[in-house]
Protein backbone atom coordinates (compact mmCIF):
# COMPACT_ATOMS: atom_id res chain seq x y z
CA UNK A 1 0.00 0.00 0.00
CA UNK A 2 1.46 3.16 -1.14
CA UNK A 3 1.26 6.47 1.53
CA UNK A 4 -1.12 8.35 -0.62
CA UNK A 5 -3.76 5.70 -0.77
CA UNK A 6 -2.96 5.66 2.76
CA UNK A 7 -3.18 9.14 3.31
CA UNK A 8 -7.30 8.85 1.30
CA UNK A 9 -8.40 6.00 3.24
CA UNK A 10 -6.85 7.61 6.85
CA UNK A 11 -9.16 10.85 5.56
CA UNK A 12 -12.60 8.99 4.37
CA UNK A 13 -12.30 7.44 8.17
CA UNK A 14 -11.33 10.54 9.68
CA UNK A 15 -14.11 12.49 7.65
CA UNK A 16 -16.61 9.59 8.07
CA UNK A 17 -16.02 9.26 12.04
CA UNK A 18 -16.78 13.19 11.91
CA UNK A 19 -20.23 13.03 10.27
CA UNK A 20 -20.79 10.36 12.32
CA UNK A 21 -20.31 12.70 15.27
CA UNK A 22 -22.35 15.15 13.89
CA UNK A 23 -25.09 13.05 12.97
CA UNK A 24 -25.08 11.68 16.14
CA UNK A 25 -25.75 14.66 18.01
CA UNK A 26 -28.58 15.54 15.86
CA UNK A 27 -31.70 15.06 18.29
CA UNK A 28 -35.80 14.54 17.66
CA UNK A 29 -35.57 17.74 19.09
CA UNK A 30 -33.78 19.27 16.56
CA UNK A 31 -35.52 17.40 13.74
CA UNK A 32 -38.68 19.21 15.26
CA UNK A 33 -37.06 22.54 14.90
CA UNK A 34 -36.12 21.74 11.29
CA UNK A 35 -39.59 20.88 10.36
CA UNK A 36 -42.40 21.72 12.74
CA UNK A 37 -41.13 24.04 15.58
CA UNK A 38 -43.80 26.42 14.85
CA UNK A 39 -46.34 24.07 16.44
CA UNK A 40 -45.97 24.56 20.15
CA UNK A 41 -48.44 21.75 21.22
CA UNK A 42 -45.46 19.31 20.29
CA UNK A 43 -42.56 21.30 21.65
CA UNK A 44 -42.19 19.70 24.87
CA UNK A 45 -40.10 19.22 27.68
CA UNK A 46 -37.96 16.22 28.18
CA UNK A 47 -39.71 15.78 31.57
CA UNK A 48 -43.49 16.32 30.18
CA UNK A 49 -42.08 13.70 27.26
CA UNK A 50 -41.30 11.02 30.12
CA UNK A 51 -44.52 11.70 31.58
CA UNK A 52 -46.39 10.86 28.07
CA UNK A 53 -44.25 8.48 27.04
CA UNK A 54 -43.30 4.68 28.43
CA UNK A 55 -39.85 4.15 29.41
CA UNK A 56 -39.33 2.03 26.28
CA UNK A 57 -41.22 4.33 23.72
CA UNK A 58 -39.22 7.76 25.48
CA UNK A 59 -35.82 5.49 24.57
CA UNK A 60 -36.77 5.32 20.90
CA UNK A 61 -39.06 8.25 20.09
CA UNK A 62 -36.70 10.78 22.71
CA UNK A 63 -33.32 9.67 22.33
CA UNK A 64 -33.53 7.72 19.12
CA UNK A 65 -32.73 4.06 20.70
CA UNK A 66 -34.11 0.75 18.83
CA UNK A 67 -36.38 -1.86 20.38
CA UNK A 68 -35.19 -5.38 20.25
CA UNK A 69 -35.69 -7.32 17.04
CA UNK A 70 -39.28 -10.11 17.35
CA UNK A 71 -40.52 -8.18 20.64
CA UNK A 72 -43.16 -5.53 19.19
CA UNK A 73 -46.60 -7.30 18.67
CA UNK A 74 -47.49 -5.34 15.56
CA UNK A 75 -44.88 -7.21 13.89
CA UNK A 76 -47.52 -9.94 13.58
CA UNK A 77 -50.58 -7.37 13.16
CA UNK A 78 -52.53 -8.16 10.10
CA UNK A 79 -55.89 -6.52 10.56
CA UNK A 80 -56.72 -3.19 8.07
CA UNK A 81 -56.17 0.04 9.45
CA UNK A 82 -53.61 2.62 10.44
CA UNK A 83 -50.13 3.28 12.24
CA UNK A 84 -50.24 6.20 14.43
CA UNK A 85 -47.38 8.00 15.93
CA UNK A 86 -46.86 6.79 19.58
CA UNK A 87 -45.58 10.22 20.43
CA UNK A 88 -48.34 12.20 18.90
CA UNK A 89 -51.01 10.51 17.60
CA UNK A 90 -50.37 11.52 13.44
CA UNK A 91 -51.23 9.26 11.00
CA UNK A 92 -48.21 7.28 9.44
CA UNK A 93 -48.63 4.39 7.56
CA UNK A 94 -51.35 2.70 6.04
CA UNK A 95 -52.06 -1.61 6.53
CA UNK A 96 -51.72 -1.95 2.89
CA UNK A 97 -48.19 -0.68 2.93
CA UNK A 98 -47.06 -3.35 5.83
CA UNK A 99 -45.40 -6.32 4.77
CA UNK A 100 -43.38 -9.27 6.28
CA UNK A 101 -39.54 -8.21 5.98
CA UNK A 102 -38.21 -11.39 8.55
CA UNK A 103 -36.18 -8.29 10.09
CA UNK A 104 -38.51 -8.56 13.36
CA UNK A 105 -39.34 -4.77 13.21
CA UNK A 106 -42.81 -4.10 11.81
CA UNK A 107 -42.25 -2.79 8.07
CA UNK A 108 -43.82 -0.73 5.43
CA UNK A 109 -43.18 0.04 1.96
CA UNK A 110 -44.42 3.55 1.61
CA UNK A 111 -45.46 6.02 4.92
CA UNK A 112 -48.77 8.25 4.37
CA UNK A 113 -47.75 11.70 2.42
CA UNK A 114 -46.12 14.02 4.30
CA UNK A 115 -46.32 11.66 7.77
CA UNK A 116 -42.28 11.54 8.11
CA UNK A 117 -39.58 13.72 7.73
CA UNK A 118 -35.47 11.42 6.86
CA UNK A 119 -32.14 12.97 7.94
CA UNK A 120 -28.61 10.65 7.46
CA UNK A 121 -27.46 8.96 10.72
CA UNK A 122 -23.96 8.31 11.21
CA UNK A 123 -23.70 6.24 14.29
CA UNK A 124 -22.34 2.86 12.95
CA UNK A 125 -19.94 5.01 11.03
CA UNK A 126 -21.83 3.89 7.22
CA UNK A 127 -24.82 6.80 6.47
CA UNK A 128 -28.26 5.24 7.10
CA UNK A 129 -31.22 7.20 6.46
CA UNK A 130 -33.38 7.74 9.49
CA UNK A 131 -36.85 8.96 9.77
CA UNK A 132 -38.94 10.34 12.52
CA UNK A 133 -42.65 11.85 12.70
CA UNK A 134 -42.92 15.23 10.70
CA UNK A 135 -45.59 16.50 13.73
CA UNK A 136 -43.79 15.68 16.72
CA UNK A 137 -40.27 15.00 15.77
CA UNK A 138 -40.22 11.91 17.16
CA UNK A 139 -37.97 9.01 15.75
CA UNK A 140 -39.38 6.22 14.36
CA UNK A 141 -36.78 4.00 12.57
CA UNK A 142 -34.26 3.97 9.11
CA UNK A 143 -35.39 2.67 5.71
CA UNK A 144 -33.69 0.83 3.66
CA UNK A 145 -33.46 0.06 -0.44
CA UNK A 146 -34.20 -3.70 -0.08
CA UNK A 147 -38.33 -3.77 0.40
CA UNK A 148 -40.81 -4.86 -2.57
CA UNK A 149 -42.50 -2.86 -5.31
CA UNK A 150 -43.48 -0.35 -5.64
CA UNK A 151 -41.42 1.75 -3.95
CA UNK A 152 -38.59 -0.84 -3.44
CA UNK A 153 -38.25 0.34 -0.03
CA UNK A 154 -38.40 -0.62 3.34
CA UNK A 155 -39.03 1.41 6.40
CA UNK A 156 -38.00 -0.59 9.42
CA UNK A 157 -40.06 1.20 12.03
CA UNK A 158 -39.75 0.61 16.36
CA UNK A 159 -43.20 -0.97 17.19
CA UNK A 160 -43.30 0.98 20.84
CA UNK A 161 -42.85 4.23 18.60
CA UNK A 162 -46.42 3.22 16.91
CA UNK A 163 -49.90 2.49 17.68
CA UNK A 164 -52.28 0.35 15.73
CA UNK A 165 -55.92 1.98 15.04
CA UNK A 166 -58.08 -0.90 13.51
CA UNK A 167 -60.34 0.38 10.68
Amino acid sequence: MSFSSFAVSRRSLLVAVSAGLVGSLWTPRQVLAASKADDPQWNLSEEAWRQRLSPAAYNVLRDEGTERPFTSPLNNEKRTGTYHCAGCDLALFSSEAKFDSGTGWPSFWQPLQGAVTTKLDFKLILPRTEYHCSRCGGHQGHVFNDGPRPTGKRFCNNGVALRFQPA
